[in-house]
């Protein structure tokens, strides 16, 4: 492994490292932005250089140091694209033009993409500079999708191919993950490496206080995979047991009219509370006062909501699907349902609710298994020594001007 992007005792590193990603903190929508956030700090802390260029967000500047970290801010162009995937190119666009135009000095030896959305700026970027690239892919289309059943779909996934043709290595967050990646786009299984999502202790250490009644909580992107239909479909279950336990619902999404919908239909107009997408303050304050989470996802490549309310003490039923299968212990850890089952979900929650005991249990041993298993540190280890097998794969650190004759082939 080349002895750069190792960790090594009492040697500082001196890796610089380009991250694109399509999100980042304060400006995310879900956990890739979060991810790329506690990564470069923690990759940082092991003595690497993190440069990141992201989306901007109203109110930021378009460059600035967040606490070490290099963040690059791509504001928007006001083209007014038909449809997301004619956004990406522009944003891609836009990517380049801010590594071009902020960064013309600056020299890295890595290109680290996350998702197919910042693909073709990392493609781009590699052929130019001769530089290893490695493609970290948090979801697939094919997956988020059931399959894929229209034009975009068939782009986004065949962008998604592209990406990981083009990395010399590929990193999923989950076994989960893997087999996906190696079964929808064919990648070689030595071309893969599963490196877990990371959790922060210190954000996450909330004193608990729970509401005097019963208080479930969902946290996540409103779309069917996560599904937060579920959780409202078992509520009338769970009300008839428990008249007076309410669930909030953290997160904004396409499926916000669509629940709605079934609250009115229901009459859990007082039971269910749409909060929209809260802060991290807010966040904390919900962990604080549940006395469960569920989180029933069909389709979940690792599931960092669900280990983020365990390293906060609060005991989560998960649809057994997915990165929560391997996340959560049934029984231990946590309680496991299957996906799309209103009534199991209903009787999971009921069983926490009825047993205090039970809910401290597996309170206690979730939050020893995420804040001792899954440590953002051990994730930036695992992370350098793929960047040394990208490195040793492409001859070592990257020129910044292309070579006089050939052409960089994909690995």
């Amino acid at each position: 492994m080349c002895e750069k992007a190792g960790k090594k005792e009492g040697r500082t590193l001196s890796l610089r490292v380009l991250m694109l990603a399509w999100e980042y903190p304060p400006n995310h929508v879900g956990g890739l932005g979060r991810h790329v956030y506690h990564l470069s700090r923690a990759l940082l802390r092991l003595g690497a250089e993190v440069t990141v260029v992201t989306r901007s967000g109203y109110g930021h500047p378009d460059v600035w140091d967040d606490d070490g970290v290099s963040v690059v801010a791509v504001s928007p162009n006001g083209l007014h694209p038909p449809d997301f995937v004619t956004w990406a190119a522009q944003f891609n666009v836009g990517l380049l033009e801010a590594v071009l135009g902020e960064l013309p000095e600056k020299r890295f030896d890595l290109v680290h993409a996350h998702d197919w959305i910042v693909a073709y700026a990392a493609r781009a970027l590699k052929h130019a500079w001769r530089a290893p690239l490695v493609a970290t892919i948090h979801a697939t289309e094919h997956g988020r999708q059931c399959g894929l059943h229209t034009a975009m779909q068939q782009h986004i996934s065949e962008t998604e191919w592209w990406l990981c043709y083009e990395a010399c290595r590929v990193v999923t967050c989950s076994g989960y993950m893997k087999d996906e990646v190696q079964r929808v786009f064919g990648v070689p299984g030595d071309k893969v490496r599963v490196i877990p999502n990371g959790i922060s202790g210190s954000w996450f250490s909330v004193t608990r206080e729970p509401s005097p009644e019963p208080l479930i909580i969902f946290v996540g992107r409103l779309v069917p995979e996560k599904g937060p239909q579920v959780v409202v479909d078992a509520m009338p279950e769970i009300a008839d047991e428990f008249p007076h336990a309410r669930l909030v619902l953290a997160g904004d999404g396409p499926m916000e009219g669509e629940l709605r919908r079934r609250i009115y239909r229901a009459g859990l107009g007082k039971v269910v509370d749409l909060a929209g997408r809260l802060d991290d303050a807010g966040l904390r304050e919900l962990y604080s006062k549940a006395w469960a989470a569920a989180f029933p996802s069909s389709y979940e490549p690792f599931g960092i909501v669900a280990l983020e309310a365990m390293a906060t003490g609060v005991p989560c039923v998960v649809g057994d699907a997915g990165g929560l299968s391997e996340i959560v212990s049934d029984g231990s850890t946590g309680l496991k349902v299957r996906p799309n089952d209103p009534g199991a979900l209903a009787g999971a929650l009921k069983a926490l609710l009825r047993d205090g005991a039970l809910r401290c249990e597996i309170a206690g041993m979730a939050k020893s298994a995420a804040l001792t298993d899954y440590s953002w540190d051990d994730v930036a280890d695992k992370t350098l020594e793929v960047y040394g097998e990208a490195l040793d794969l492409t001859g070592g650190p990257a020129r910044r001007a292309p070579a006089a004759s050939g052409r960089a082939q994909p690995r």
